[in-house]
């Protein structure tokens, strides 16, 4: 398994933009990266995954606003965010599997988000 370590949440209004980053302590070629977040009194969701051939699905509140990469010779994975809303608010954590869905524990606080209106 990896390390994964967030970065780049920070707080912003309604219909600015963001770009998360995500660097893995190790090699990241081999596993299904995603995005995951929690609102404040909210399930855990996934917000955006990305397979090993570049393959990405994305929620549906997300779909068309935010864009999920990876970067597989700098161990990274990012999430540029736009158009953000008040309900994107949320500690955004990276997750890692074999398969996309089946992530390993997530074990990190995240990066905060916070979008006011």
């Amino acid at each position: 398994r990896l390390q994964l370590t967030e970065s780049g949440g920070a707080s912003v209004r309604s219909g600015e933009s963001l770009r998360l980053s995500c660097t893995a302590s190790g090699d990241i070629s081999a596993y299904c990266l995603g995005w995951v977040r929690r609102g404040e009194g909210k399930e855990r969701e996934a917000v955006a995954t990305i397979g090993t051939d570049g393959t990405t699905t994305y929620a549906p509140s997300v779909k068309g606003r935010f864009s999920v990469s990876r970067d597989n010779d700098q161990n990274s994975m990012f999430l540029e965010m736009s158009s953000l809303q008040p309900n994107d608010t949320g500690a955004y954590a990276c997750a890692h599997g074999l398969l996309c869905g089946s992530w390993y524990p997530v074990v990190n606080q995240g990066t905060q988000v916070t979008v006011s209106s």
